[in-house]
């Protein structure tokens, strides 16, 4: 009941989302679970109405839906002061953790003990895709048309290499058409939505986006005056600001994009690489997007001039979490206040639900991308005409990473286990392996 309903000092809202932030395992899916918990169920700082109302509100935004939750929360309750402490307490954790973990990597990389603990990582993110990819359809492809929509994407991507954000924008628009037309094709609900009687607030809308892009875009205004356009760390911030645009449907969606252009792309790192960096922020606190985070480290590690690999490895690190959150927080404080009409918006509704579809294939997309690197130590392209297809070396085939990819998914799809209980027997096993094969 709305009586029951009661907002938190600003202390209490700072301690407890320092404890979510700390516990926020699990991907968006455990994350979201823990603050209905927290929030709605035992402190009751908001109703359940108001949070699922907040939650679709989030889903129409690129990033991270979660953390924007956790802020869109924060700012209900405090304004921008409560958003600021509850998005960044969200990710901070989770970021310095991260930041840790790949400052060790880069140093510790070529020991073979690190290298069989990273094995059995790998083998078990291989399983964790396969597990997002059969969740996430099973719940998004619901229509004929949605499943249509989504193999379209993954023929797109996987044979013909378009452009990512070229396959969301034509997956969003073709939604928007359909929705005024057949709004069937994409199992939308029809009928006239309650008349929303609040003013549209552009005065403000448009004074808090010109804030927001100016914190935005002030560290890279820094690194264009002091280092230029052809420095790693300006690469840097310019592919993840785009990036930032563009991920719709959670980290999945943007991680074969991500990876393909950060390693065949800019050359930043390996593709086992990459499938590690998924590991490291499967076993984090905090959004799975904070995988970035370990790119961009290594990519500023490797190019460190005129920095020590170190310094050029923090600020990388950080110039790659500033682009990417600093949007969400953008997004929250500029749309909130509109969150009643994008809720009833029929074709912003069927944008997203087509999007969706498509995130779909691309998700696959990335599940083959990375079983390939995973089970092959070598993976070469071959153009057929326009299409490209992904060739491995069958000499390469890796049965330790086979078997233990077979165990990690025994473990998620038959005992139900979670990522933290697999990815700890997946590295012990290959610990235990590597040791014995000495």
């Amino acid at each position: 009941m709305a009586s029951q309903i009661t907002t938190p000092p600003f202390s209490e809202l700072v301690r407890v989302f320092t404890r979510i932030g700390c516990l926020s395992f699990g991907g968006p899916v455990g994350q979201i679970a823990l603050m209905h918990r927290e929030l709605v169920e035992e402190r009751k700082w908001i109703d359940e109405e108001q949070y699922l109302h907040a939650l679709n509100f989030c889903h129409l935004l690129p990033g991270p839906e979660a953390q924007q939750l956790a802020t869109w929360i924060g700012w209900r309750m405090h304004g921008v002061k409560g958003g600021l402490a509850a998005g960044l307490l969200f990710v901070v954790p989770g970021a310095l953790i991260i930041l840790a973990l790949s400052i060790l990597y880069a140093y510790a990389a070529n020991l073979t003990w690190f290298a069989a603990l990273f094995l059995g990582m790998k083998a078990a993110v291989l399983a964790i895709v396969v597990q997002a990819l059969i969740r996430i359809g099973g719940r998004a492809l619901n229509t004929s048309f949605k499943l249509a929509m989504a193999a379209v994407a993954f023929v797109a991507l996987f044979f013909f290499n378009l452009p990512f954000p070229l396959v969301v924008l034509g997956a969003g628009l073709t939604g928007i058409v359909v929705a005024q037309r057949q709004p069937r094709w994409l199992a939308l609900k029809t009928g006239l939505a309650p008349p929303v009687t609040t003013p549209r607030p552009w005065g403000k809308t448009l004074g808090t986006v010109g804030i927001w892009l100016t914190i935005w875009a002030a560290p890279m205004v820094v690194v264009l005056l002091t280092l230029g356009q052809d420095h790693v760390l300006w690469q840097i911030g310019s592919f993840f600001s785009q990036l930032a645009i563009v991920t719709f449907g959670g980290a999945y969606a943007v991680l074969a994009y991500m990876a393909q252009e950060a390693v065949q792309g800019y050359g930043w790192l390996s593709a086992g690489e990459m499938a590690d960096g998924l590991g490291l922020a499967e076993t984090t606190p905090g959004p799975l997007i904070m995988v970035t985070q370990f790119v961009g480290y290594l990519a500023a590690f490797r190019s460190p001039e005129p920095f020590a690999p170190l310094i050029a490895g923090i600020i990388g690190a950080g110039l790659t979490t500033w682009v990417t959150f600093a949007p969400c927080f953008l997004w929250i404080f500029a749309f909130a206040p509109w969150v009643e009409r994008m809720e009833n918006a029929q074709w912003l509704k069927g944008g997203l639900a087509t999007l969706t579809a498509a995130i779909v294939g691309v998700i696959a997309n990335l599940t083959i991308w990375f079983a390939l690197h995973v089970l092959f130590a070598g993976v070469a392209e071959r153009q057929f005409g326009p299409a490209r297809l992904y060739w491995p070396d069958l000499s390469s085939f890796s049965s330790q990473a086979a078997l233990l990819s077979l165990l990690a998914a025994f473990l998620i799809f038959r005992l139900k286990w979670n990522v933290i209980k697999t990815l700890s027997v997946t590295c012990l096993t290959s610990l235990a392996w590597g040791w014995i094969a000495l």
